[in-house]
């Protein structure tokens, strides 16, 4: 096997490897070590890239931004004169691709997360990849004639991270709901906030 050489591919292949390792095996389960054998990497090869525990997960996070942000497709969210069904489209499709496709990616987050409450530096590193898509969002819901987008960004992330969650790793882990299912609980709660 082949090894990849230094730089971004091989940046890339540590920080998926260690998306995959949190997926699958949890935070204990994401070690330098860990990441080499699994990428196939000679050992020592991830701490030459990431020195520190911390470091690792910084490219994990910087990572998973990059790769949500293709799930989210931020590109495709439509034009705020669209209305609300149209966002409720575009919402509705991103949050079902991270339900299913892209649901070890969605996990990982999660892992993430939850490590981000005991460490405040991470903590900070990981709000910072995740503001884009809220300013986006916060943007649309401006432009679509909201009275409050603060208050109304916070509820259309909540809701979507709560039914992740719910369905990825909490009780309804083993019910997915369809695309026309998450589409109408997205339009009802933009019916609501909105006005339309």
């Amino acid at each position: 096997m082949s090894v990849r050489t230094a730089g971004p591919a091989r940046s890339d292949l540590v920080a998926d490897t260690a998306l995959a390792l949190l997926a699958g095996r949890g935070m204990r389960g994401l070690t330098h070590r860990a990441v080499d054998e699994a990428a196939g990497l000679p050992q020592g090869s991830t701490s030459n890239l990431a020195r520190t525990r911390q470091a690792l997960l910084e490219l994990a996070v910087r990572r998973l931004a990059d790769r949500e942000a293709r799930v989210l497709a931020l590109h495709e969210m439509p034009d705020p004169r669209a209305g609300a069904g149209a966002l409720a489209d575009a919402l509705a499709l991103a949050t079902h691709r991270a339900l299913t496709r892209h649901r070890d990616l969605t996990l990982a987050r999660y892992e993430l997360a939850l490590e981000a409450t005991r460490r405040p530096e991470l903590r900070a590193y990981f709000d910072a990849t995740g503001a884009r898509f809220r300013e986006q969002l916060a943007a649309l819901v401006t432009g679509m004639g909201s009275t409050d987008p603060a208050r109304h960004t916070l509820s259309l992330v909540a809701w979507a991270d709560g039914l992740m969650f719910s369905c990825v790793a909490g009780s309804f882990g083993a019910e997915v709901p369809s695309l026309t299912q998450v589409r109408a609980g997205l339009r009802e709660l933009l019916d609501g906030m909105l006005g339309t």
